[in-house]
Formats: structure tokens, sequence, C-alpha cells
């Protein structure tokens, strides 16, 4: 998420790919359900275990015409495909655009995240330029552009900051209408700014901005989504992000900052259109911000909106007040809002051990430091496009896209534990491998580029996606706003160590010493997701808290 490219632009790793278009037809989803056996588990936006209920809701309401998927959803019992208590199949019918409004929105707020770093690359070259700047301050010193490249992601280390405190409370569509706002702002008032000092209060602004919608764009899609589907499209946000990267705007700096304004600003309007997360209002009302009855009907009517049915259907009538059981008796024992030091507590704890880690282990693994590399390899290795750093980020770029679109088609068919272990045991070979080359196979280019090229195809399958879609998804619901503000957070802040380390470590170690040591890191984090990352595909959200964490 996070990325070296604030301080060099185009230089990140990042995860994502956009998914097929669908088409019109009817698609069906066959998906094993969980591979040992288990109690029926009372959830919201998942297909139900309890097969003779989903097939007499499905009987009930005649909700197959037009464009929609049928997700059939097999329950399993020690990793055979059998239905819990008879062959019957529950099918849950939704509507193509009750699908993709709810995710396109909120992605748009890692295209915005993602156009930054992008245009910053062009955009300080403008800047500074005697011809192109415009200004009477284009002679900007080394703090000076330091500040201007990076001030975005100061702005996202303060942002995630303070959202912590208050994600419950704003809710996860308010925080993206909030972040849409503040891109808005922050892209206008970078755009016409008069000075450097206003310059750099846009980019904080926008950088607040980035804080706020790599927090609540991937709580919205999790909790609103089937779960069937969670990880590809929670991969498919990540695309953008990468997307972003690439578009390459054409004008001055205050033009490739500006363009960014327009579309924030529908983000922002698609947002408000969009219903509040159900399980965000079932969670109001087990804490008592409110009325049970009427946010439960809020809850009712907004999973309704989400899937396409007649307002107040039986179907979601049925799973929010399932939902809601289940959440009180989960908290029935526990204070009704527990204080901000939670997320370290019990269940909680453990989840922010799991995808703390992962986004830590994402940046340490020294992503931005393989591709600083990465003219330099390619240019050593005869292709001339190294030359221009444009054109190389451009390459890289479309590989990644590549890459992710094979973690977007399998995420949720193989699982997160294979694509994670697969792709992290090739970054550690990868990275070992340009350890050799600057050591002993300085005379073999072809070597770096086939490292260069695995690292970057192993990232974009495993660290990339799949760390993000592991926070969105492991966090007991009555954490997940701050442990998810706390994986951000650790993001962006081990971002900016390895961002600003990166050039005395090189110093200090050289090139091949430098990754070798990345490769240790990298062995490390194999362990890691080894013996501490679970599977969770083809469970909800209340299955990995009650089956996962406790």
């Amino acid at each position: 998420m996070a990325c070296s490219a604030f301080a060099r632009p185009l230089l990140k790793s990042h995860s994502s790919l956009l998914h097929h278009q669908p088409e019109k037809s009817k698609t069906l989803f066959s998906i094993p359900f969980i591979n040992k056996p288990h109690p029926v588990s009372k959830t919201l936006f998942h297909s139900s275990p309890n097969a003779q209920f989903g097939l007499r809701a499905s009987k009930k309401r005649n909700l197959l015409a037009g464009s929609t998927i049928k997700s059939k959803v097999r329950a399993s019992a020690e990793g055979e495909a059998k239905s819990l208590g008879s062959d019957a199949t529950y099918q849950e019918v939704f509507t193509w655009s009750s699908v993709i409004l709810p995710f396109l929105f909120p992605a748009l707020g890692g295209l915005l995240f993602g156009y930054d770093i992008g245009a910053t690359s062009g955009a300080t070259i403008s800047l500074q330029s005697p011809e192109l700047s415009g200004t009477t301050w284009f002679n900007l010193s080394a703090v000076q552009l330091g500040l201007a490249v990076s001030g975005s992601l100061y702005g996202a280390l303060l942002g995630s900051i303070l959202v912590y405190p208050i994600a419950d409370f704003l809710g996860r569509r308010r925080e993206l209408i909030i972040a849409a706002l503040l891109y808005v702002l922050g892209g206008f008032v970078t755009a016409y700014a008069p000075g450097l000092g206003i310059f750099l209060l846009g980019r904080l602004l926008y950088g607040l901005g980035i804080g706020l919608a790599m927090h609540g764009a991937p709580l919205y899609i999790a909790e609103t989504c089937p779960s069937q589907i969670r990880g590809t499209l929670i991969s498919l946000k990540e695309l953008f992000i990468v997307l972003g990267i690439l578009i390459n705007a054409i004008g001055g700096w205050r033009y490739m900052y500006g363009v960014s304004a327009p579309i924030a600003l529908i983000m922002g309007l698609g947002m408000w259109s969009l219903p509040p997360s159900p399980r965000w209002l079932l969670l109001q009302a087990v804490q008592g911000k409110g009325s049970i009855q009427e946010l439960k009907e809020k809850a009712i009517s907004a999973l309704s909106k989400l899937r396409g049915r007649p307002s107040g259907d039986k179907v979601s009538e049925k799973q929010v007040e399932d939902s809601l059981d289940s959440l009180k008796s989960a908290y029935t024992d526990e204070e009704s809002d527990g204080s901000i030091f939670e997320v370290f507590q019990g269940p909680s704890l453990k989840a922010f051990f799991i995808g703390g880690g992962l986004v830590l282990f994402q940046q340490i693994t020294g992503q931005p430091s393989v591709l600083y590399y990465a003219g330099p390899i390619l240019q050593s290795a005869g292709f001339s496009a190294a030359s221009d750093a444009t054109q190389v980020s451009v390459v890289i770029g479309l590989f990644k896209l590549l890459m992710t679109g094979v973690a977007v088609l399998k995420v949720d068919d193989i699982g997160r534990r294979p694509l994670l272990i697969g792709g992290v045991s090739g970054i550690a070979v990868s990275l070992f491998l340009l350890s050799g080359y600057y050591k002993f196979f300085g005379g073999f280019p072809f070597v770096a580029v086939a490292a260069l090229l695995l690292y970057v195809g192993c990232y974009q399958i495993s660290f990339g996606p799949i760390s993000w879609l592991m926070v969105s998804e492991i966090f007991p619901l009555r954490t997940r706003g701050k442990g998810i503000s706390l994986a951000v957070l650790t993001n962006f802040g081990s971002n900016a160590v390895v961002t600003f380390a990166f050039a005395p470590l090189k110093e200090l170690l050289g090139a091949e010493n430098l990754f070798l040591l990345f490769g240790a890191i990298a062995l490390v984090s194999l362990v890691f997701a080894v013996l501490v990352v679970p599977e969770t595909k083809g469970l909800s959200l209340e299955e990995i808290e009650s089956k996962i964490l406790k």
C-alpha cells in the first residue's frame, strides 16, 4: 500500500488487478465451504450452511430474472464435497450492479492513491523546470523536494493515526465520503498553490485522504460483498492502485495534481449513493449506539439494496436477524463498547499479529529497493527502455497487472495460503539470485533480469493482494475498524522506514549484501506464512471470527 514511490515515484510494487468483465449471462460460482465439520453458523452476506432454509428462501423469491449471479456454495466435511445434512445447496442471488457499484466507488480511492504515486514523478520534474514550472519558487532544495514528494505519505500516516479512535463512530461509508472530500480539497489546493507552503498543505490534505481511503475501502468491500467472491473483489481493488500508477496525465504539474479532483468527486457522489455497511449498523446496535429495532431495519434495507433484492425481503431479514442474534450472543459477557486498546487483547491481538505481520513483511522484504535497481538491471541486459525511467515503470507496471490477474482469478479458487506461500518462496529465491548477480554473476545480466521479473511476479501474487485481503477479513467485527487502522499505520510507517533507510544501507552494505539481507528477511516471512497465516477461503467474516480467532 504505502510505497517508496513517495520518495522515488513509480518504484512501488503494489498489488492488484481488475477483474474480467462479467458476461451478461448468468455465472455460477461453485466453491467448497470448509474442510472440517462445524456447527451451523449464523452469518450475514454468506451462503448459509442451512441448505433447507436456502432452498425455501430461493423458492419464495423469484429473483433469477435479469443479469444475476447464482452463487452455489457446497458445505464439505473432512475435505469431501458433501452438504451438511443433505445434498441440497443454498443459492444466493444478486445482480451484477449490486456487486460492482459497492466495489467500484471504494476502489476509486485506491486509484487516486496510485495516481498520486505516478503523477508525482512527472510533476516534480515539471515543478523544478524554469520553463515549465510557471512559478518563482521552482528552485527547490533537497529538503523541500523531499517534502513535496513525500508530503502525501506524511498525510497518510497522520490519517491512519487519526482514524484509529473514530473509525467505528464514522462508519465505513462516511469515512470514504470524507476521504473523497479530502482528495478533492487536496488536489484543488495543490493545483492552485501560489507558493510552496500552500503546495505542501495540499499534499498533506491529499495524504489524509489516502490514509482514510486505504482504511475504509477494504473494510467496506469486505463487509458488503458475498463471501465467496470477497478475495476476488479486494484483490481487484488493489489493481486500481497499479492502474493509477500507470496513468500519466499530460500537462504541467498543476494539471497533473488537479485532474485527481473530478475523479474524487465521482468517488464521493458514488459512496453517497451506496448504503452503509449492514455489519457496521448491527455493531452499532449491539454496542448501544441507537435503537436496536431501527438499526436492524436499516441493516435489512441496506442488505436488500446491496443484493439487488426488493426492500425488506424475507431473505435479507432472516440473515440480519441471525447475524444480530449471533452478535448479541458473542458480546453478552463483554462491555458494549471496549477501550481503544481492545485491539491488543484476546482474539483481536491474534488478528493483529497475523494482519500486521503480513503488511510489515510486505515492506521490509525490500520491494522498493528491488525496483530501484530495475533500470540499471534492464539496461545492463541491453534493453534500451531502461534509459527512460518512465518506460521502465510502464513495463514493470504492465507485468504487475498480468501477474496480479493470476492472483485475482485464483485467490477464491485455490485459496490465500497457497498463493502467499508460493509467492514468498519465489521472492526469497529472487533476492538471493540478485545478491548472487552483484557478487558472482555480473557477466550474466539475464540472471538479474530473470530475478527481477521473478520478484515482481511473485510479489504480485502474494504480498501485494493477499496481505490486504487478510487484513480486511481477519479482524473481529468488534475491533475491525481499529485493527485495520493499525495495519495501515504499520504499512505506511514501515514503508517510510525502508524508504529512508535504503540509501545508508546501500552505502554501508553494498547491493549484494543488501539483497542478501532482504532474502534472509523473506525466509523469515515464509516461516511466518507457513506457521501463522490461516486459510480463510470460502468462510464468512463471522466464521473467521468464530473458528480461526477463538
